[in-house]
């Protein structure tokens, strides 16, 4: 079911001229969806100007984005400056958030997967548990004789598009073959898929030995458990905030590309391997409507940060947040 985010802009200060029965409409990506929400209750408080954001996945985000739907939409997959260009867009980072390796494996709460381990289970090429290219890394775990069930986004994503990027930065075979993309024919006879990330964490709790990528937020909102996942220095890093940071810290956003970089697999030994970035896209003929949209994620930036944290999000940092607004300026948004 559509879940709209009801996003309330600071009237006198940072709206721009909006009353309070105006309302920004934007959609799309539903990776950064938690966030928004609790962003939206914060602010809230300051204002009565609405913000209807639908979550319904990147893929229709950008098409409503190119179609001029919506004031302003959300995607997990940025667009390259000559496609932003062509569909008179302007791009830039909303926050880094992280996708994760959920399980429903009973009995097992510590599992660890490999980089070899996770290219085999999305290619299908695991049929059991017990499989040594997962037991190798689980020394200690009896793991069962049970068929596992693959679980992914059944809907066009950019979740899908940054797991399968940094599949494809994992195994030239997943590259050559699969490569990169917001939605994808998923190899093998083994796996099942779920609409938007709320799909697959529901997937992955009734489907007893299961396993799928699903974005940390929900994973942690739906109690499901997470792997430890093996980096790019070899190591078995945990979900969790600090390794996030470690992650998105290796980042290279510059706003002369309007911010296009995908960001997964970063370099470090404590950095977790599969994190995202997500973002806004603006019309550019449609600056002072613009300017009501940058507002709000201006005073997100500077007063959501602990709301990010505690959703295992990483907010810009502060060299960022000067950088996105010295493009919002330059481009006449701000």
């Amino acid at each position: 079911m559509t879940k709209i985010i009801k996003l309330v802009l600071a009237a006198s200060v940072l709206a721009g001229g909006l009353s309070a029965n105006d309302v920004i409409h934007g959609s799309g990506a539903s990776f950064p969806y938690s966030v928004y929400q609790k962003w939206t209750k914060a602010y809230n408080k300051a204002t009565g100007i609405k913000i209807d954001y639908i979550s319904k996945g990147s893929s229709k985000g950008i098409k409503d984005a190119k179609a001029r739907q919506v004031d302003f939409a959300g995607t997990d997959k940025p667009l390259s400056p000559k496609t932003l260009k062509k569909n008179g867009l302007f791009q830039f980072p909303g926050v880094v958030g992280a996708i994760t390796m959920g399980y429903n494996l009973p009995g097992v709460s510590n599992l660890k997967l490999s980089r070899k381990a996770i290219v085999a289970i999305s290619e299908g090429k695991i049929a059991y548990w017990d499989n040594k290219l997962i037991t190798e890394a689980n020394k200690g775990i009896k793991l069962p004789h049970e068929k596992l069930t693959f679980v992914h986004r059944a809907d066009g994503s950019g979740t899908t598009f940054n797991y399968t990027y940094f599949l494809s930065k994992v195994s030239k075979e997943w590259r050559h073959t699969y490569g990169a993309k917001k939605s994808l024919n998923w190899p093998g006879n083994h796996h099942i898929g779920g609409n938007k990330n709320t799909g697959v964490a529901s997937l992955i709790k009734q489907t007893p030995y299961s396993v799928g990528y699903i974005d940390y937020a929900d994973a942690q909102k739906n109690g499901i458990v997470m792997a430890d996942v093996q980096n790019r220095a070899g190591n078995y890093i945990k979900p969790e905030l600090k390794s996030f940071q470690a992650a998105a810290a290796k980042a290279n956003l510059n706003p002369k590309k309007d911010f296009y970089a995908v960001i997964a697999d970063p370099k470090g030994a404590d950095s977790y391997p599969i994190v995202a970035a997500t973002f806004i896209l603006v019309p550019a003929e449609k600056k002072e409507m613009d300017k009501k949209v940058t507002a709000f994620f201006d005073w997100s930036y500077k007063n959501g940060q602990d709301i990010a944290k505690s959703l295992g999000f990483v907010p810009l940092p502060d060299t960022l947040v000067a950088k996105v607004e010295k493009y919002w300026e330059t481009k006449g948004i701000k």
